[in-house]
Formats: structure tokens, sequence, C-alpha cells
């Protein structure tokens, strides 16, 4: 069918480029891109004998515009599917855009020094991307991504308009180690120790890092504390849902995690305001993710399940309802299949999926669109074969 740059080699990439390599019959050619090409180098070697996929790899800075360009106008792939760091999707998408190539990411933009991340930014694209006659796809990762696919569904087949939302993001994995982060503890810590809030008739709701908690039973994870975040998805669905009054979002974390994380904001270690080191200038936080373990070596050690999803409410034919859409992913079976663990996969899983989405044309429309504004069925069926099956329940227990 076509052709997939994927920039990126971390955690996440891995798992999108084992399941696009799964995939032959869309992807006959995967380019993997990234600071480190011997990583690429690695991953094509292990995986290409056993796909029909051509991988090929190449060394970029996703920071250099005119780098992007060069490899893209090299390699012409039919969609450019962004695994790098959030700090660089404006970078990419310029390259998408001088080169008329489709995009494809799973985070939202967050400038370096603000630690500040919302849409304003990559929905300013619009129009140009409308005039190139290309399609930016925001956010197909998990949340955001297969969150957004579920509101649209429900939407679609169980709902006249949708009132309330509760995105339930648990991970009841255990890795061993005394404080590691799942993903890229930079972008962890960022979002955790970030203050939070919630959508409430159309306005956010700020509240203090960490205020709200509740406490929620998971099926196949168990009764654990979550906490209300500020999550990116939030913005686009109070937007793109019809009927939305309140949006919120909420994760798990455990007791140890955040004892560990509250005495190293105590001691600076997860500012992101440069200091002088030895006469020279470090951000401590940057210098915390060297230290810490690096997440994509966590698989072989993670024990559990994530349990992932969102809790509607609203109506349909005059009368309320209330219905809970989720996946259940176990962290061994993963890292049997992929080499990691189920909070990689349940990310890459989706970006291969939104890359093939716009590679078979089966999502086509020219501009910039969250993951929501597309028809959800395609993706949903995807979501079963590729190995993130959901789950319904239509009288879930409500979060208060």
């Amino acid at each position: 069918m076509g052709k997939c740059m994927i920039i990126g080699c971390g955690g996440v990439a891995s798992v999108a480029i084992h399941k696009c390599c799964q995939n032959s019959e869309v992807f006959e050619g995967i380019m993997i891109a990234s600071r480190t090409k011997s990583k690429c180098d690695a991953l094509r070697d292990k995986l290409q004998p056993t796909t029909k996929t051509v991988i090929e790899t190449a060394k970029v800075n996703a920071d250099n515009v005119d780098e992007l360009i060069e490899l893209i106008n090299a390699y012409k792939p039919d969609v450019v599917l962004n695994l790098a760091l959030p700090y660089q999707d404006l970078t990419i998408m310029d390259a998408c855009l001088a080169t008329k190539t489709n995009y494809v990411d799973t985070a939202n933009y967050e400038p370096l020094d603000t630690a500040k991340f919302e849409y304003k930014w990559q929905w300013a694209y619009r129009e140009k991307f409308k005039q190139a006659g290309i399609t930016a796809l925001l956010g197909s990762g998990f949340d955001p991504g297969v969150t957004g696919v579920f509101s649209a569904y429900a939407m679609k087949h169980e709902f006249d308009e949708i009132n309330y939302i509760d995105i339930l993001d648990c991970n009841g994995g255990d890795h061993g180690y005394p404080f590691a982060t799942n993903f890229n503890p930079e972008i962890n810590i960022r979002e955790v120790s970030a203050k939070g809030s919630y959508i409430e008739n159309g306005k956010w709701v700020e509240t203090e890092p960490m205020e709200i908690k509740r406490v929620y039973n998971f099926k196949g994870v168990g009764e654990k504390d979550m906490y209300l975040l500020h999550h990116e998805e939030l913005e686009s669905l109070a937007l793109n849902i019809k009927g939305i009054k309140r949006i919120r979002f909420f994760m798990t974390f455990g007791q140890s995690y955040l004892t560990h994380l509250k005495c190293l904001e105590n001691v600076g270690m997860t500012s992101i305001e440069p200091i002088m080191y030895e006469g020279k200038e470090i951000v401590p936080l940057q210098f915390l993710k060297a230290v810490l373990p690096d997440p994509a070596t966590l698989g072989a050690r993670t024990v559990g399940k994530t349990n992932i999803g969102c809790i509607f409410r609203g109506k349909k034919d005059g009368k309320d309802k209330n219905y809970y859409l989720y996946n259940i992913c176990d962290h061994q079976e993963c890292y049997r299949e992929v080499g990691s663990q189920a909070v990689s996969y349940t990310t890459g899983v989706p970006a291969m999926i939104g890359a093939m989405m716009i590679m078979t044309g089966t999502w086509n429309k020219a501009g910039v669109y969250n993951i929501e504004e597309f028809d959800p069925d395609p993706f949903m069926q995807a979501l079963n074969k590729w190995g993130l099956p959901w789950e319904e329940d239509f009288n879930p227990v409500l979060v208060d």
C-alpha cells in the first residue's frame, strides 16, 4: 500500500515499528529515523528477517526542519509518524508542509521552557494543511487517541448527547524498582507535578497538583488510588463531542511513587529551570532523567495489567444513560509479543493504526484534525485485530 517514515526509536516507536512489520500488507516500507542511528539499525536487524516490510534507517535531528525536509524528499513516504518528543511536533509539521506529506503524532506540542501542553500551536496549522491538501492527525496514542475514538464511537452508537466524560487511566503494573517512570521521565514528571485541571461548562477549572483523589475498583487490576490531572484530550473533546458539561482525567499512582516524587520535588530535582553546575548549565529534571531507569528497559520486569477507558454519562432517546468503554492490557503478554511493557504498547499500537487509517485513505480529509473528528468504526475494528480489544459496561460504577 505504501511507505511510512517513523521519527523516533524509543519504547513507543519500537512497538509501532513491530506492529507495522506485522501489517506488511499496508506498510510495504518503513524508514526508522532518529538521532541515534545505531538504535534504528539494531531494530531493523532484529525485525527484517521476520517481515515483508522493507525497513530502512536514517540519522535525523528532529529539531532541524531542513534535515527533515531533505530526508522526507529522499524517502518520499505517504505519511510521517512522529514518535519523537512533543517539543518536536512543530518542526516535523513544518517539514511535512514543505514536502506535502501527511502527518500523524501521539502527543500535542509542548514548549520546552513552559511545560504547558495545549493544542493552539498545532491548530494554527489548519489552513496551511488544508491548502496543501494533506492531513495532520493529532493524538493517535491511547490517551489522547483511543480515548477520543471511544468518545466518537459512544457518540455515534450509544448517545444522542454526552454530558459527562471521566477518562480513567490505571496502570496496575509493578516493575520492582523503588521509583521509575513508565514513559519518558521528563514528560511524565512534568505532567504529574503540574496543576490539575478539568473542563466544566466550557471553562477550565484549575486544581492544585494531586489535590483531587478518588478510589476506583478496576476490572483486571483491583482497587486503586487515582488523581485528577490536566490532560490534553480534554481540550479537543470538549469542543468536538456534543453536549459536554464536564470532562475529567484521572490517573492511578501508588503511594511509594508519590512519596518519592514529593521528595525529589522538595529538593529541586524536578525543576525545569537551568542551574549552573561546575561551570556548566544543566536542567535538574533532565539530569534526573539520566539517572532513572530507562522506561524501555522496564518491560522484562513489569508484571500486572493496565486498564484505560472512558465512562460516559448522557442521554439516549430522552433517557439518562451510562456507558463505560475500556481496554485491559497485560504487561507480560506485551513483552512476550514485542519486547515492551503495556504503557508503550497501548500507545504504539494506536500510532500504527492511525498511520494505517491515513495511508489507506480510510480517513481522508485535508487539514489538521483531532482523532475524534473521524469515523471511529474502522479504528475500533483495528483495535480488536491488532492487540487492544475493547470491553463495554452498560452499568458502570460512576466516579463522584
